[in-house]
């Protein structure tokens, strides 16, 4: 057993984005939560991503960038570069902090941004645990895996044979986001009493698809609906200013547009909502989940092992949510289909009470237990 302040250090590593962020930020919330008899000094290893360092300095963890590079399943020339310089540096870097910091456990969330880390943990031989958000892995996850001494899955195993390293527990999220309310969400934004909320997420980025569709019919929903829009940095003025042309007055008031919610808009944001329109990222699905919110996926079709799809159709079995591909996404079908739910309140409540069965909201609990288990010992 560790000896009482002894100080431990553990290391996360991560693509850098935020389907990576939020499960770590989840999980060493529930690390500090448990009685330790070790001091714990929690690192994490990735590319430069501004809005997750931030995030992670407020969780209390000490950043170290590396440069990060990655490889595409297309042809690009970017592909030259971070082959022959942004990976052989990216393994020098993460090399000489692995061998300042010598940690007692890394731990990898996967995408390019781990591999560095995980390559490195291997040849010192130090613990891996890593944790696999998607229906299928990725090639830094396949790669850690085989060495890896814990595997945690979001999404159900795919054989029936037994995996002793591998522990099916779902996607961690923050319990903050969870703990919502109805009225004050609805309170929070100042949304009308005799309307039902549409809240669309776009992921951390934002989707530029969803946001042209949500444009062409935006008139028609706010007409009838409260519509809280998170669409991204990148499209906020002009949906700021478009918006502010092809909406009356009255229909404005039922427009809240933002860029970005942070952690207390967004769990107002999902208080409020009657449905929720989202990517497929396994974050948002999981967040939907043990929310128990009824749902409309709209699975990014450029996504990398065209994850998102599957991660979509799964989550989407049994009537837990409706999915809309992008090739058969047109804003007047769009529009049709959320009516047609507000139009059938039963198909609403069904969907709410199977998506509800696929939650898993203890999933940064257990992780965080297994990690201090091993700590510990």
């Amino acid at each position: 057993m560790s000896s009482s302040n002894q100080k431990l250090k553990l290391i996360f590593t991560g693509g850098g984005t935020g389907g990576h962020i939020y499960p770590i930020m989840a999980i060493i919330r529930q690390l500090k939560s448990i009685k330790k008899d070790y001091e714990l000094e929690i690192y994490y290893i990735g590319p430069q991503d501004d809005f997750g360092e931030k995030l992670l300095k407020k969780e209390g963890v000490i950043i170290k960038k590396i440069l990060g590079g990655k490889i595409r399943h297309y042809f690009s020339f970017k592909n030259i570069i971070d082959i022959f310089f942004k990976i052989p540096f990216s393994l020098l870097q993460a090399f000489y902090y692995l061998f300042i910091i010598s940690p007692d456990l890394i731990f990898g969330k996967g995408g390019y941004g781990s591999f560095p880390t995980v390559f490195w943990s291997m040849l010192f031989q130090i613990p891996l645990f890593i944790h696999e958000s998607d229906t299928s892995m990725g090639r830094a996850n396949r790669f850690a895996s085989h060495y890896a001494l814990q595997i945690f899955k979001s999404f159900p195993l795919k054989t029936r044979k037994p995996q002793p390293k591998i522990l099916q527990v779902g996607n961690p999220v923050r319990k903050k986001i969870i703990e919502t309310d109805k009225e004050k969400g609805r309170k929070f934004f100042n949304l009308s009493e005799d309307k039902k909320c549409v809240f669309i997420l776009g992921g951390s980025q934002g989707s530029r698809f969803i946001n042209n569709v949500i444009t062409e019919i935006l008139p028609q929903l706010t007409d009838r609906f409260e519509v809280i829009h998170s669409c991204g940095e990148a499209d906020y003025e002009d949906l700021k200013v478009g918006s502010q042309v092809i909406l009356n007055a009255e229909q404005q008031k039922s427009y809240h547009l933002y860029e970005f919610l942070k952690e207390k808009e967004m769990t107002a944001a999902y208080g409020a909502a009657d449905l929720i329109v989202s990517r497929a990222g396994s974050g948002s699905l999981f967040e939907i989940a043990a929310l128990g919110k009824p749902s409309i996926i709209i699975p990014l079709s450029s996504a990398a092992r065209n994850h998102q799809v599957e991660n979509a159709y799964e989550f989407s079995k049994r009537d837990r949510a409706i999915v809309i591909e992008e090739g058969n996404l047109t804003p007047h079908f769009f529009l049709e289909t959320i009516e047609n739910l507000f139009d059938n309140p039963n198909i609403l409540d069904n969907m709410s009470k199977k998506v509800h069965r696929f939650a898993r909201p203890e999933a940064a609990r257990i992780i965080a237990s297994y990690i201090n288990i091993y700590l510990s010992n």
